[in-house]
């Protein structure tokens, strides 16, 4: 299923609840202008309640957040961290925050260019 969430989130096949999650999510990202309460009550009609509701809005606002200040500052990470990410080996800021990452959830590691 991640992975094709990753290639056409749009298409993916999902349960009903993922799809009501996953659509929202894609409309808070690109046309977030265009929400409205009937998509809220679209997602209470499939069993979110209101902070699973306010899960999807604050989880979804800060990873665009965080990627458009990544990408903003031309943030890149480097081939070790991309590696280590990529076999779900620790990395430094989970050792000393205890959080943990879904398993499959990033592509493979870019490979470094000739002129590096």
């Amino acid at each position: 299923m991640v992975e094709s969430l990753k290639l056409d989130p749009d298409g993916a096949e999902l349960p009903p609840r993922q799809r009501a999650m996953v659509d929202y999510a894609l409309k808070l990202t690109r046309t977030p202008w265009a929400a409205r309460e009937g998509d809220v009550d679209g997602l209470r009609a499939v069993g979110f309640d209101d902070l699973g509701i306010l899960h999807i809005v604050t989880f979804t606002g800060w990873f665009n957040y965080i990627n458009r200040v990544a990408d903003g500052l031309g943030v890149e990470l480097d081939q070790e961290t991309w590696e280590a990410l990529c076999k779900g080996e620790p990395i430094p800021w989970e050792a000393e925050s205890g959080s943990t990452r879904p398993k499959g959830a990033l592509p493979p590691a870019p490979q470094p260019s000739g002129g590096e």
